[in-house]
């Protein structure tokens, strides 16, 4: 899950909202929403941050406070959110992010600066996500299924090269900042890489013991 930075919203939900009666359901610009939220989230899930793509098969609109008990926020941009499917129509066990969510609440809104969720995650060796706040390491395990076997798989798949490659030789801080930025996505505005806040993760923790 990573910290969003929304921009302006897209005028078309702008439009629509000063539309007598408008709603989610009727709002008819989806298909250009998609790109929007895929665009400003660097092409990755929300919560996951695996690869999405905008289109009803790649990816969902997820609603951080959800339709039915929220119908004040269902065109509100800031809760406004591009997920992926999450395994859908699968068993609940392989279900995640949005998918899985439902209507249930979350503590954090990753769009939201003030929460800053990134500072309250954790990545571990073996591919699991943790948090040491007890009620949203709950949220990831319970709600959105962060750790799911499938995720957990991918996460240590991305982070095993990066630590191979640096236990065959010893690089220098200089060489690991080069490598954070580039996971990061600092050095330009293309997609981030999925599940890159594994390796994110994982160099800030070696650049802290260098210093």
């Amino acid at each position: 899950m990573k910290n969003i930075s929304k921009g302006a919203e897209p005028e078309s939900l702008t439009k629509h909202r000063c539309n007598t009666n408008s709603d989610y359901d009727n709002y008819p610009e989806k298909g250009n929403f998609r790109e929007s939220l895929v665009g400003e989230q660097r092409g990755i899930c929300c919560y996951c941050t695996q690869r999405i793509r905008p289109s009803v098969e790649g990816m969902k609109i997820e609603h951080w406070q959800c339709q039915s008990r929220f119908p004040e926020k269902q065109l509100d941009y800031s809760n406004l959110l591009g997920a992926c499917l999450g395994h859908q129509g699968q068993a609940l066990e392989r279900q995640h992010c949005d998918t899985r969510k439902g209507d249930l609440d979350l503590t954090y809104n990753p769009a939201n600066p003030n929460h800053d969720v990134e500072s309250k995650l954790a990545f571990l060796g073996d591919g699991t996500i943790r948090s040491t706040d007890i009620a949203f390491d709950s949220e990831i395990n319970k709600i959105l299924n962060l750790n799911e076997r499938i995720l957990v798989k991918n996460r240590k798949a991305i982070l095993e090269p990066i630590k191979n490659g640096f236990m065959t030789k010893k690089p220098s801080k200089a060489d690991i900042q080069k490598e954070l930025r580039k996971w990061n996505g600092e050095n330009d505005d293309n997609d981030l890489e999925p599940f890159y806040q594994v390796v994110v993760y994982y160099l800030r923790k070696k650049l802290r013991r260098m210093t």
